[in-house]
């Protein structure tokens, strides 16, 4: 993808070129961790795989009851909290545009600017592995929009449109 911009100076039109998307059409949790801040207890996801850049990814979480949202969140009949369902859908969209702009090693962060239409439809407990279906809406440079959708053995959980804002240090 290029795109034509203006130099201050010449007024003259230059080609800039997309970055070349990192070469994975899946991603470990040693890449993960090379993409996204996230560390226990907020690393949400396990592996993200189907990987097409600027385009979806499917994230793996296997819930197991060791989590630390379980002591606190009906410890006796332990649910994932809904919000981190979505953010889990949120950090396998942030390793989908890690790979689509190359920021391997690069330090993004990424911030929610909205989250919509969120619904949940069915409980995830230990011992579910919940698939993250993520679909990018709109893409950019910074902002992106997502649909987002999570599912146990087929069955819908979770789904919501969210909105991400991606932020690279300045070194």
């Amino acid at each position: 993808m290029t795109d034509a911009a203006s130099t201050p100076a010449s007024g003259n039109a230059v080609a800039r070129t997309a970055p070349t998307p990192y070469p994975a059409s899946s991603a470990d949790i040693h890449l993960i961790r090379r993409i996204i801040p996230h560390r226990y207890p907020f690393l949400l996801i396990d592996k993200v795989r189907n990987i097409v850049p600027n385009t979806s990814a499917l994230g793996i979480k296997n819930v197991t009851v060791n989590e630390p949202h379980f002591q606190g969140h009906f410890p006796d009949t332990p649910i994932m909290p809904g919000v981190t369902i979505i953010e889990a859908m949120a950090q396998t969209a942030a390793v989908l545009v890690g790979i689509t702009l190359d920021l391997v090693d690069k330090e993004p962060l990424v911030y929610f600017m909205s989250i919509d239409n969120g619904k949940f439809r069915r409980k995830v407990v230990p011992g579910d592995v919940l698939e993250l279906h993520v679909t990018v809406r709109r893409s950019g440079s910074r902002i992106w929009k997502f649909h987002g959708a999570g599912l146990v053995e087929g069955e819908l959980a979770a789904a919501a449109e969210f909105t991400a804002m991606i932020d690279l240090p300045k070194h």
